[in-house]
């Protein structure tokens, strides 16, 4: 490794953190604050949104975008990297996630459409060269979600959120069967946020 690859690496990373759990004792905001100090220890500056406790709208209905979309996008532009901390409920974030994917995370802003002929075209991202890290819990046990799911969140939030917007670099970490799990269980799951986070 060079030495330029060797600050790159662990440079003073800027951080958007979206967190998405309505609950302060769910193990969602044991997950967030965890990364944040974790974070913070290494030397790097979270910018934390909490969308419950910010009230985020979710609705879009073709409106123009508003004060907080625009003050969302400005920090993603400041930032190194993309975090997403949320449950998986039904194969998809919660809805106030997802709303905000739709409505901040959207063209021509985060990615654009270059035509092909007809209408077919392909999309060209708009925030390439930052990182994206995904932390998912789920209630359901890793054989079922691989299986008989196909992993499908991964793949949706890899290839057809990020990807598109021009993220490649995607970290994606999912903890399985939360509500059934032992404490040590737990701890293991905290434990590899911590390695996660040490390696952003």
């Amino acid at each position: 490794m060079s030495t330029r690859d060797f600050l790159e690496k662990f440079k003073m990373k800027k951080i958007f953190l979206i967190y998405g759990h309505y609950n302060d004792s769910s193990f969602n905001a044991a997950i967030k604050d965890t990364f944040i100090k974790k974070a913070n220890e290494i030397g790097h500056k979270v910018d934390f949104v909490d969308l419950y406790k910010e009230k985020f709208d979710p609705v879009f209905d073709g409106e123009d975008k508003d004060q907080t979309v625009k003050d969302h996008r400005r920090r993603i532009e400041e930032s190194d990297v993309i975090t997403l901390i949320a449950p998986i409920w039904n194969f998809r974030m919660p809805a106030i996630v997802e709303g905000w994917i739709d409505k901040v995370l959207a063209p021509p802003w985060a990615f654009r459409f270059k035509k092909l002929f007809g209408n077919y075209g392909y999309p060209i991202g708009n925030l390439k060269g930052k990182k994206a890290v995904v932390f998912c819990t789920y209630g359901s046990p890793q054989f079922a979600v691989k299986t008989f799911f196909y992993n499908m969140p991964t793949k949706r939030l890899r290839r057809g959120v990020f990807n598109i917007c021009g993220i490649t670099d995607v970290t994606y970490r999912r903890y399985f069967a939360v509500p059934f799990v032992s404490d040590e269980k737990r701890k293991k799951f905290l434990d590899d946020v911590k390695k996660t986070t040490s390696k952003i």
